[in-house]
C-alpha cells in the first residue's frame, strides 16, 4: 500500500508544532490579544489577553508543504488559493481589531466584497485551468451527478461563502474549529485517496497543521485562531468539496457549521421580530450549551463525535 499521504501530515504537524514557542510569544509581546463580551458567557473573561491570529501557525504548515508537492499534485493549486485566500481576509480583520483596535473590525460589505472576489478566482482557476465539473454528486444516489446549469456559478459563491461563515461561527470555544475541521479533513484525505483525486498533500496537510495547532488550542487554550484560521479552514472545506465535486455532502459533513450559522440566523430573527425574546440563551449554539451547564471540553468533544458520525454517514453516501 502507498503511504505518500502520511507525510504531508508529519511535515504539517512539524511546521505548526515548531511554530507555538516562536509566535505565542511573540504576538503575546505585541499584545495581539482576544478581547471577551462582557455579556457572553462568564467564563470566558479569564480568557481575555490570551494571543489570537494563530490561524498563522498551521497555514504556514499548510503552504509549507503544498509547495513541496504542488508539481506532483498541481490540483492541490486551487483549494490552497481558496484556503489562503480567505485566511488573508481574516487576517486583515484581525489586524484591524487586535493590532489598529478598530473593534468592528472590516466592515461587513468590505468583508463580503472581498469574499466575493477570492470565491471568483477559485471559480475561475477551478473550471479555466483545472477543468473541474460543475456537476454535484447526490448523496445516496450511486455516484449519480446533477448539473444546475446557469445557477452552478450563483450556488458555488453561495456554498463557499456560506461555509466560511459557517465555520467562523464554529470558532467561539477552545479546539472547537480546530477539532471538527481535523476530522472533516481526515475525510477528505480518505475520499482523495479512495478516488485517486491527488488532493492529499493538502488534506493531509491540514490534518497534520491542525494536530500541530491543537497542541496550543486545545483547552486551555494558549492561543486562538483568530478569523484568520476560521475563514482559512472554511475556505479548505468549500474549496476541497468542489475539487472532488461533493459541495452537496457539505450539508452532511459540515453539519456543525450549519448548526452554527443557524442557530445564528435564527436569534437575530426571533429578537427582531418578538422585540427582545431569544430562542437560544446565547447565539451561536455552542455557547447556549454552554450556559445550560456543559463544560467547554464537552461541547467540543459532542461537536466532534457528532462531525465524525455525519462523515461516517458521508461515506455511505458516495
Amino acid at each position: 500500500m502507498d503511504y505518500h499521504f502520511v507525510f504531508p501530515i508529519f511535515i504539517a504537524f512539524g511546521v505548526s508544532a515548531a511554530l507555538g514557542p516562536v509566535v505565542i510569544p511573540f504576538f503575546r509581546s505585541l499584545k495581539m490579544r482576544q478581547t471577551e463580551r462582557t455579556l457572553g458567557v462568564e467564563s470566558h473573561l479569564k480568557k481575555a489577553g490570551t494571543p489570537t491570529m494563530g490561524g498563522v501557525m498551521f497555514l504556514a504548515a499548510i503552504l509549507v508543504t503544498s509547495l513541496i508537492y504542488v508539481r506532483s499534485c498541481p490540483k492541490i493549486v486551487p483549494v490552497l488559493i481558496l484556503t489562503l485566500g480567505f485566511g488573508a481576509i481574516g487576517y486583515i480583520d484581525d489586524h484591524l481589531k487586535v493590532v489598529l483596535h478598530r473593534s468592528d473590525g472590516l466592515l461587513a460589505r468590505q468583508k463580503l466584497l472581498l469574499q466575493i472576489v477570492v470565491t471568483a478566482v477559485f471559480a475561475f482557476c477551478m473550471i479555466n485551468f483545472y477543468h473541474i465539473d460543475l456537476g454535484m454528486i447526490v448523496p445516496f444516489s450511486g455516484g449519480k451527478t446533477i448539473d444546475a446549469g446557469m445557477l452552478s456559478i450563483p450556488i458555488l459563491f453561495f456554498a463557499v461563502i456560506g461555509t466560511v461563515n459557517g465555520t467562523n461561527f464554529t470558532d467561539g470555544l477552545d479546539g472547537l474549529a480546530s477539532t471538527v475541521t481535523l476530522v472533516v479533513a481526515v475525510f477528505f484525505t480518505v475520499v482523495s485517496l479512495v478516488e485517486g483525486a491527488g488532493l492529499e498533500p493538502i488534506t493531509g496537510a491540514v490534518v497534520g497543521g491542525l494536530m500541530g495547532f491543537l497542541l496550543y488550542n486545545a483547552y486551555p487554550a494558549k492561543i486562538f485562531m483568530g478569523d484568520t484560521g476560521s475563514l482559512a479552514l472554511g475556505g479548505f472545506v468549500a474549496g476541497t468539496a468542489y475539487m472532488l465535486q461533493m459541495p452537496l455532502f457539505i450539508l452532511i459533513i459540515g453539519l456543525i457549521y450549519l448548526v452554527e450559522v443557524l442557530s445564528v440566523m435564527l436569534q437575530v430573527s426571533y429578537f427582531k421580530l418578538t422585540h427582545g425574546k431569544r430562542i437560544f440563551k446565547m447565539a451561536p449554539i455552542h455557547h447556549h450549551f454552554e450556559l445550560c451547564g456543559w463544560s467547554e471540553t464537552r461541547v467540543v468533544t459532542v461537536f466532534a463525535i457528532v462531525t465524525a458520525l455525519m462523515c461516517l454517514i458521508a461515506f455511505t453516501a458516495m
